[in-house]
């Protein structure tokens, strides 16, 4: 049975187990005829798939990668879906992709219909029935090795029928695109159809070691930075400018950056050999801040405490896997938070 017939016997099953209407058959006869291969046609489900996945990546190039598929079959399934519906839906120039106005209206329906059926899977697989399935969950490297993890490990235990699946990257990816669950996000967050719920803030801070301290001095000011040897976690600042102050107060100044680095471990632990002075976020320098080996500077120079929260898609039925995560995870991760 496909997934678009079991989606739509559920839908009639929750109903009550009417049969469903010959007109509503007829309808969903002709949808499935429209969007199934037939011998030698393409699968439009996939060119949809490959569409969106093309607008959302900025390039063929770039979709053939996030897919891990080729790029000329990536070329080929969007000319034949625009052959198929006899216009144009992305013009291509040397540096960018612009859809045409038909193209957003299709890649509206399609990110509809994909939805609608990954529904209907989950339907279908009683994730709507009890909590049970994968469960993909992304956070930020070190915030998900310090906190999330030890409350997921007691969440899996709690509910059997649950396996889960923790990304950790700082760099923040698209929920919906790529299919994940729930993530933990660090910062001020855009509008969006996504639903959120605050966990706690996290502040900036300005350390470096006692070492280097001892040797070079400690800065007074921001503008002081510019003297001294920095090291830039580029995932949470400009490399060669950080910004202190709020608001209107707020106000860029440049750092003599001798090394930019990806991670705030790794910002971290050349800090504690006396590299330069460093800035990451409050959890992550807690345990060096308590031992001793990193000391904060500037301290009422620091910007606003920012917001850490759960986001999760809310326009459709919560799976019950995630509904028991986030009634599991959000206490726990609040106390853990206000520590």
């Amino acid at each position: 049975m496909s997934s678009i017939y079991l989606g739509i016997w559920v839908a009639a099953k929750a109903a009550g187990g009417k049969r469903i209407a010959p007109s509503i058959k007829l309808r969903h006869t002709v949808f499935m005829q429209s969007i199934l291969p037939k011998n030698g046609t393409m699968n439009r489900l996939d060119a949809m798939t490959t569409l969106l996945a093309v607008i959302d990546a900025g390039s063929l190039s770039a979709a053939s990668r996030t897919q891990r598929v080729p790029l000329a079959t990536i070329s080929r399934r969007i000319s034949d879906l625009e052959a198929h519906l006899g216009t144009i839906l992305l013009v291509r120039t040397r540096n960018r992709l612009d859809l045409t106005d038909a193209g957003r209206a299709y890649a509206a329906a399609a990110r509809t219909i994909l939805q609608q059926i990954d529904d209907a899977e989950r339907n279908a697989a009683g994730e709507y029935i009890a909590p049970r399935g994968e469960l993909v969950i992304a956070a930020p490297v070190v915030f998900g090795r310090l906190h999330l993890l030890p409350v997921l490990v007691q969440f899996l235990a709690a509910y059997p029928d649950i396996d889960g699946r923790l990304i950790q990257s700082d760099r923040n990816s698209n929920i919906l695109e790529d299919h994940m669950d729930v993530a933990l996000r660090i910062g001020t967050l855009p509008d969006s159809s996504l639903m959120a719920a605050r966990i706690g803030e996290v502040r900036q801070v300005v350390c470096a070691s006692p070492a280097y301290l001892a040797a070079s001095g400690t800065p007074q000011t921001p503008a002081d930075l510019a003297r001294h040897s920095c090291i830039s976690f580029d995932a949470l600042t400009a490399p060669r400018a950080w910004r202190f102050g709020a608001g209107a107060h707020s106000q860029a100044h440049d750092v003599h950056a001798r090394l930019v680095v990806n991670t705030a471990d790794a910002a971290i632990d050349a800090a504690i050999a006396a590299l330069g002075i460093t800035r990451v976020l409050s959890y992550q320098i807690a345990a060096a801040l308590a031992a001793g080996t990193l000391v904060a500077v500037l301290e009422r120079f620091a910007p606003p405490a920012v917001p850490v929260s759960l986001l999760y898609p809310g326009q459709n039925l919560l799976a019950l896997k995630l509904r028991a995560f986030l009634d599991f995870a959000t206490p726990r991760l609040r106390a853990r938070l206000a520590v």
